[in-house]
């Protein structure tokens, strides 16, 4: 295990940079995830961590060392890659081995480990197949024994989830949850999915166009998110963002309200000091919740409701929110506002039962 610590790090490319900027002190054991779209730099530093790529400024430390002269074989990492990268002609239990036989082990120290490594992904039942003979859940945990039979200082996982399906994905991400737990190694880990991030990580950098726009926990990032691109990537759905709509409310034009579907109430059209007025534009029931949408002048607005929730499509509703469940915004400049005290909304009206 090590601590992992990116120093200043910048990387260009001819045309473009690819990450502006960035300085991250990831500690001894920690699950780091780093977070954003397509684009945003977050696997160039990943791989820049790896040795795939060179910082074209500051420094990359893993442990007491600074490896930015060091090959990718010479890092002490692991890597688990969105393509499972196994050899087709070779069984489980040889793909998993593989990183001991060409550091020269012999079989009788290979096997052991192998099978260690089998037992923590649940494998060994399946030591004799290929990869053709497997799922992809099965090739995705031969990929993940295989990193861990190296027994790295630091796991490096790429998109590792991407090519499964939504059941598969939720499976794999107990299976990682538990193996980080049980192995306590450093993790460096790449997605889009808020949803991975938001349960696997101890902490998330958030990031954009190059640039880390935000780094915290879990909980910290989804209540007290810092400018107006995290609030609108992070939650499913996404936070309401409410410019015109809510502009007296937030304290002007320049301000954007902010609000979580889940703290949004229902209420009756017309109701005093409700936030939202509008007809209903869809209602998703999801199983343990509804969604219910309003179109409000040209702005869709989400509440979360229970199962139960019933609302026509056309039906005249309205939203109301506790100012105390609200975020403000600069509408110039993105960055997350301090609440006034009080937020300019009346009390919200008794919740209203549909």
């Amino acid at each position: 295990m090590a601590r992992v610590q990116l120093k200043n790090i910048v990387k260009r490319f001819s045309t473009s940079t690819a990450v502006e900027q960035m300085s991250l002190d990831i500690a001894d054991g920690e699950f780091l995830v780093l977070l954003g779209p397509s684009g945003c730099g977050k696997t160039t530093t990943m791989r820049m961590v790896a040795g795939l790529e060179d910082p074209s400024e500051g420094e990359v430390w893993i442990g007491d060392r600074c490896v930015n002269a060091l090959e990718p074989k010479d890092r002490d990492v692991a890597m688990v890659f969105q393509s499972y990268g196994l050899y087709p002609n070779m069984t489980v239990a040889q793909n998993i081995g593989f990183p001991l036989k060409i550091r020269g082990l012999s079989a009788a120290e290979i096997e052991p480990q192998v099978m260690k490594a089998a037992r923590q992904v649940e494998l060994t039942d399946y030591m004799d197949r290929r990869p053709k003979e497997l799922s992809g859940g099965q090739r995705q945990r031969v990929a993940l024994a295989r990193a861990i039979v190296r027994q790295p200082a630091v796991f490096l996982m790429d998109e590792p989830l991407s090519n499964l399906d939504a059941k598969l994905r939720v499976t794999m991400r107990a299976h990682i949850k538990h193996l980080h737990h049980a192995l306590g190694v450093t993790t460096i880990y790449v997605t889009h999915d808020q949803i991975e991030a938001m349960t696997l990580a101890d902490r998330v950098v958030v990031m954009s166009r190059a640039r880390v726009q935000q780094i915290g926990r879990p909980q910290d990032i989804y209540d007290q998110p810092a400018n107006l691109f995290v609030a609108g990537f992070i939650g499913s759905p996404p936070m309401n963002l409410l410019s015109e709509l809510a502009a007296s409310a937030a304290g002007g034009s320049d301000v954007v309200l902010g609000v979580r579907p889940e703290d949004l109430r229902v209420l009756p059209a017309g109701t005093p000091g409700a936030l939202v007025d509008g007809e209903v534009f869809t209602v998703e029931l999801t199983g343990d919740s509804t969604y219910v949408t309003l179109k409000a002048g040209e702005q869709l607005v989400t509440a979360k409701e229970s199962k139960h929730f019933r609302a026509e499509v056309g039906q005249r509703l309205a939203f109301g929110a506790e100012p105390a469940r609200c975020h403000r915004f600069d509408a110039k400049t993105g960055l997350r506002l301090p609440l006034m005290s009080p937020l300019h909304l009346p009390p919200c009206p008794p919740e209203h039962t549909a």
